[in-house]
């Protein structure tokens, strides 16, 4: 099967499933799509017990889709560009400091505290790895996804401010966590020695470096865009430097995602108000939003059939930690959130359940899958992909089903306090 064929069939199975949802589960569409996903590699899995050959065809169909990359090196620049490009700067400043420390220290504490509960959880199963392995899991788990995120809060009905707050942290958040993953890899598999001027240049030059790399190529297509009136031309400008940006941004080891989140947020900021016509600004949003809602499609579509791949690894072990990580996440993320809202609180105030709020609504997503993927065989991939997999299924089914239910009642809470 050729890359084009693959690619035709993948787009496929999701307009199918993206009908069947919109026709008759009426789910939000991430979430819709992604069900019946693994709903089909569950009956896939079943037909196969008795006709193996037709599991085996399944399998290698989807095994020709490599996750990492199709996410990591393609879809991941358009999606963070079209999330970033519908944030309001403003609103964004307002909440600097909360999203900065979410998005920093949130996630280097997270990634401690998964790491230390599962470095003494998995010898109670009977499965003994490294400290640096754990932390590996930690790093790439902590980090909420701006794809998940962004898909399912445009349905929530959650408030403007909170609303920003999880936005902007996802937006941020999963940049510095892979860098954090990167640096956390090269340590574990011997390329570099653990010391603090390692991690401290490949800080700067990924993280200082991407924010730096996209303002200048924000700036760059700002300059481009206020000088014509032509939204055909427009629109090309805002996708070359997307993707030439990123494959820059990669090439240059810089930090892609940050860099396509700032570019997001100027073009979507000062772009649009000072170099926009309002036919530009009404076809320029049509376009990102297109793009957004296919690659969201293939995405999670592409998660559930993930299933296929691993469903013959999993055991009642397996199922019983993963459902224990799910825990261990979620008490993870209630602390790494909550330090930051304490720190905050004598200066500025903040609604009420925000910690909840923050800790539910912190959707894990085809990020972490991702990560998952890339690591290597002797750093326990095959058990931290399971414990991944069950973590990002539990988030966005569950947490992305009641995320809008929770933020009414405690709504409904306060105004009756």
């Amino acid at each position: 099967m050729s890359i084009f064929e693959s690619i035709a069939l993948l787009l496929g199975v999701a307009a199918l499933l993206g009908y069947l949802n919109t026709r008759y589960l009426k789910l939000p569409t991430t979430i819709g799509i992604m069900t019946l996903s693994l709903l089909f590699s569950l009956l896939l899995v079943g037909v196969g017990l008795v006709f193996p050959a037709i599991e085996a065809v399944a399998d290698e169909i989807v095994g020709r889709f490599d996750f990492e990359d199709a996410l990591l090196d393609v879809m991941l620049c358009y999606l963070l560009f079209a999330g970033a490009l519908h944030v309001d700067l403003s609103d964004l400043a307002k909440q600097k400091w909360a999203i900065g420390l979410m998005a920093t220290a949130g996630v280097l504490v997270s990634t401690l505290l998964v790491a230390t509960a599962t470095w003494f959880l998995l010898p109670l199963f009977g499965i003994e790895t490294r400290w640096i392995h754990c932390l590996l899991f930690g790093a790439l788990i902590s980090p909420t996804d701006p794809v998940a995120v962004l898909g399912i809060l445009k349905q929530a009905g959650v408030g403007k401010n909170l609303e920003t707050k999880i936005t902007g942290e996802s937006l941020f958040n999963d940049g510095i966590g892979v860098v954090v993953f990167l640096a956390l890899l090269a340590i574990a598999t011997g390329r570099h020695e653990p010391s603090v001027g390692f991690i401290a240049e490949l800080f700067a030059v990924e993280v200082l470096g991407g924010l730096g790399f996209g303002a200048a190529i924000g700036f760059v297509g700002y300059s481009l865009l206020r000088r014509i009136d032509n939204y055909q031309v427009e629109v090309l400008i805002t996708l070359a430097m997307v993707t030439g940006g990123y494959a820059l941004a990669s090439r240059w080891h810089l930090s892609g995602p940050l860099a396509m989140v700032v570019a997001g947020l100027m073009i979507g900021n000062h772009g649009r108000v000072l170099a926009m016509s309002d036919t530009t600004r009404e076809h320029l949003d049509l376009f990102w939003e297109m793009i957004d809602e296919i690659l969201n499609a293939v995405l999670f579509a592409l998660i559930g059939l993930e299933l296929l791949i691993i469903s013959d690894q999993f055991s009642v072990a397996t199922f019983v930690l993963g459902l224990l990580m799910i825990a261990v996440t979620l008490a993870s993320r209630a602390v790494a959130v909550s330090i930051p809202v304490a720190l905050l609180r004598p200066f500025r105030s903040f609604s009420d359940g925000v910690v909840r709020m923050l800790t539910w609504g912190g959707l894990r997503g085809g990020i972490s899958v991702a990560l998952a993927l890339s690591l290597p065989e002797e750093a326990g991939r095959g058990l931290f992909l399971k414990l991944t997999y069950m973590v990002v299924i539990f988030s966005i089914a569950v947490q992305g089903l009641s995320v809008g239910r929770l933020y009414q009642r405690i709504q409904r809470r306060s105004r009756a306090a």
